[in-house]
């Protein structure tokens, strides 16, 4: 937490208190501060915040904390993987979870969403004809369930074993492999955007 009150100062041009509760106190005044004299709203992102500690997602909530749920000097995204909806359900975050006013997931793409983006890579690295035949594209959305990291490690595997097999075009045997290779690991999940202010 102390690393995201210290950020928070920073960009707001202060300098990081030394000690861990007057930074907490030195964080809100500053947010307080920017909207109140420059009347801008500030907006704290906080990416794979499904890797924060129950603590530092209470911290988050203090944070919030200044008018007694009158009002909010910030607003703030969480933003993370959907455990981060599941463990916001747990009784010792209710707090946290209660201010949460807006919930975004974001789903999977559709087939033909995966096809143009991949086809949109293609073109941007400098390829306009075909590379990936449609049935590698459907296999690999299918393997994927059109989450965009996971298709992008799927593409780069399937290319990779399409080089290894010294071919020019990424055949359905290649995107086998990368989806085979890719199972051993954990499968991507579709982003959860979770807003608080």
């Amino acid at each position: 937490m102390r690393g995201i009150q210290s950020q928070i100062v920073t960009a707001l041009g202060g300098t990081p208190a030394f000690y861990s509760g007057v930074l907490g106190s030195q964080t809100a005044g500053l947010l307080t501060g920017e909207l109140d004299e420059r009347a801008r709203l500030p907006v704290v992102v906080i990416d794979e915040a499904h890797l924060l500690g129950n603590p530092e997602l209470e911290s988050l909530r203090m944070l919030t904390n200044t008018e007694m749920d009158t009002g909010s000097h910030f607003a703030m995204l969480l933003v993370g993987q959907p455990t981060l909806r599941r463990r916001l359900k747990l009784a010792v975050l209710a707090a946290l979870d209660q201010r949460i006013s807006t919930r975004c997931t974001i789903s999977g793409m559709g087939p033909a969403d995966t096809n143009d983006y991949i086809r949109h890579h293609q073109k941007y690295a400098g390829r306009a004809d075909p590379l990936f035949s449609d049935d590698v594209i459907a296999a690999i959305h299918q393997a994927s369930r059109g989450c965009p990291r996971a298709i992008n490690n799927l593409a780069v595997a399937a290319l990779i074993a399409t080089y290894a097999a010294d071919k020019r075009i990424v055949d359905l045997n290649a995107a086998q492999l990368a989806i085979t290779e890719n199972s051993e690991k954990r499968p991507a999940s579709p982003v959860t955007t979770t807003t608080s202010n």
